[in-house]
C-alpha cells in the first residue's frame, strides 16, 4: 500500500496503512478499528480483503467516507456473491468504488447490480483492468483525492 499512502500525500491528503491479519475478515474488523484514530471523522477503506473489513467496521461506527478498492465480490470462478455483502445496506456513509472491469473477484455486471445497495455509492470502473489498480494507480488516487475533499 505504499504506493497508495505516498500518491495520496503527493495529492496533500494524509493517508495510513492498516495492518490485518490473514483470515476472516469478520475477525479483523476490530483489529482495523484499534489502528484508526477519530473513526467517524476519518475515510477508511482498502484493497481488496482490506476493503471488505474496512466496509464491515463501516457498519458499526459511521466514518466519514468509505473507499473500496477492487471489493472481492467474490471468488474467481464462483460468482456467488450475495453472501460478501450482506452488511452493505448497513453502511450510511458515502462510498467510493473503484474496481478494474476484469477483475476476476468482482465480475463488472454483478458489481453494478450489488452497488445498488448500498444508500450513497458511486462506482469507478477501468477497462481492461484487473484485480489490482497499479496500471491505474494515478488516475485511480485522483478519483479518491476528489472524493475525499469533497467530504470536507
Amino acid at each position: 500500500m505504499r504506493a497508495h499512502v505516498e500518491g495520496l500525500s503527493r495529492r496533500g491528503i494524509t493517508a495510513h496503512a492498516i495492518q490485518l491479519p490473514v483470515g476472516r475478515a469478520e475477525k479483523a474488523v476490530a483489529i482495523y478499528e484499534r489502528q484508526v484514530e477519530a473513526l467517524g471523522a476519518a475515510v477508511i477503506g482498502g484493497h481488496s480483503y482490506g476493503g471488505r473489513v474496512a466496509s464491515m467496521l463501516a457498519t458499526q461506527e459511521r466514518p466519514l467516507g468509505l473507499v473500496l478498492l477492487s471489493y472481492p465480490l467474490h471468488r474467481p470462478g464462483n460468482p456467488e456473491w450475495e453472501t460478501r455483502i450482506p452488511h452493505w445496506p448497513d453502511i450510511k456513509c458515502p462510498v467510493l468504488l473503484l474496481s478494474g472491469e476484469s477483475d476476476p473477484f468482482a465480475r463488472i455486471d454483478l458489481l453494478r447490480m450489488a452497488v445498488e445497495r448500498l444508500p450513497d455509492a458511486q462506482l469507478v470502473t477501468y477497462p481492461r483492468i484487473g484485480h489490482g489498480l497499479s496500471p491505474i494507480l494515478e488516475a485511480a488516487l485522483d478519483k479518491v483525492a476528489e472524493f475525499v475533499r469533497r467530504l470536507g
